[in-house]
């Protein structure tokens, strides 16, 4: 179901993905009204016929559903490097919050929340996701092997796979990219990465930093190591291609 553009229309398309249809008609009506064309799914499985045949910039997703839960979906998102995800969910708890981020979510809202919040968390979103598209267009970089391309968001290994990447963790990435062997704190590559009004918390960095861990892995080598009480690390040389 797509929820009219107003004039005021800035050409993004969210998918709001939850069983309630209450919350689903709310939410189409509140964004819609806001300018932003709205799709709406009861499942999962209604949500992947969307994704299929529409362009999507933002999902809005429960995690849990009938069928396959949110938290599952997401993960499978993720992988394919798909559009930005905002958990919005009955479970608030600081673990649930965690593992939504865990499993790729780059916002986590516990409900209830008001319009304002989530219309703000939107903006956030969409202004981050379009900062790591346009920003430096064409700008190159190399490191132990691995290239990447902050203009076309794309990193490649050194086998010259490509490797996806959520826009959370590429806007961490490309922070250690700008600011090679030098200890950041997590408020330095917080405000970096998010802006320096994000209203993200600190253990949303390590989580980010425990993904890009896990996806650098290259023969061993150490390439972004913790330093006790002050922060991270970006170990290797960074060569402008």
């Amino acid at each position: 179901m797509l929820a009219t553009a107003t004039p005021q229309d800035d050409s993004a398309t969210l998918l709001v993905v939850d069983d309630d249809r209450d919350i689903r008609m709310l939410l189409a009506n509140s964004l819609g009204s806001r300018g932003y064309r709205v799709e709406t799914a009861s499942s999962t499985r209604d949500m992947d016929q969307i994704l299929a045949r529409t362009p999507v910039d933002l999902v809005i997703l429960d995690v849990m559903m009938p069928g396959e839960d949110g938290l599952s979906a997401c993960r499978r998102i993720a992988r394919t490097d798909g559009p930005e995800i905002i958990f919005l969910s009955a479970l608030g708890e600081e673990q649930d919050r965690i593992l939504g981020l865990e499993v790729g979510a780059g916002h986590y809202l516990p409900k209830p929340c008001s319009p304002r919040e989530i219309l703000a968390t939107v903006r956030a979103a969409l202004r981050k996701r379009g900062a790591v598209v346009t920003s430096e267009s064409g700008d190159v970089y190399t490191f132990e092997g691995w290239r990447i391309d902050l203009g076309s968001h794309e990193l490649f290994d050194p086998n010259g796979v490509l490797v996806g990447l959520t826009d959370g963790e590429f806007a961490v990435l490309r922070v250690f990219i700008e600011r090679p062997r030098r200890v950041l704190s997590r408020e330095a590559l917080l405000a970096a990465a998010r802006g320096p009004d994000s209203d993200a918390y600190d253990r949303a960095i390590d989580v980010q930093v425990s993904r890009l861990r896990r996806k650098l892995r290259s023969g061993g080598d150490e390439i972004i190591r913790t330093v006790r009480n002050e922060g991270y690390l970006f170990v290797p040389k960074v060569v402008r291609a």
